[in-house]
């Protein structure tokens, strides 16, 4: 290999990590925005009575039909774990949404009101195990 082909094959790679150095930085500001934006909710999440009565509510449902439920928290996430299903509470920009999960696919969203009861949300997801 010559010193201008070496020389080229430097360049290149040079252009192409700085094009993806400005798409890694585009998504890393995405992603800056969008923590900034569920930061409140997130917090609410975390502070709310809601959250333990969900915890609560959904250790008691377990125990009745012999169930374990696992509760996690990962990051802002609360999730809850039973079997391969599972129920996630995930701030976003404009709320709570309750995500019904089987294994890793999406099966339905529902908006959350911190305010409500989460008996009713607590009963559709103990239906599916």
């Amino acid at each position: 290999m010559s010193f201008l082909d070496n020389l080229e094959n430097n360049l290149k790679a040079l252009e192409n990590r700085e094009e993806g150095g400005i798409d890694e930085s585009r998504r890393r500001d995405a992603d800056r925005e969008r923590a900034l934006a569920v930061a409140p909710w997130a917090e609410r999440l975390k502070a709310s009575p809601f959250t333990s009565t969900v915890m609560k509510q959904a250790t008691l449902a377990g125990r009745e039909r012999r169930i374990k439920v696992n509760l996690i928290w990962l990051g802002t996430t609360l999730r809850l774990e039973a079997r391969d299903q599972r129920l996630e509470f995930r701030p976003e920009p404009d709320g709570i949404v309750a995500v019904f999960m089987n294994g890793n696919e999406e099966l339905r969203r529902e908006p959350v009101d911190l305010e409500a009861s989460p008996d009713p949300l607590i009963a559709s997801w103990m239906t599916t195990l």
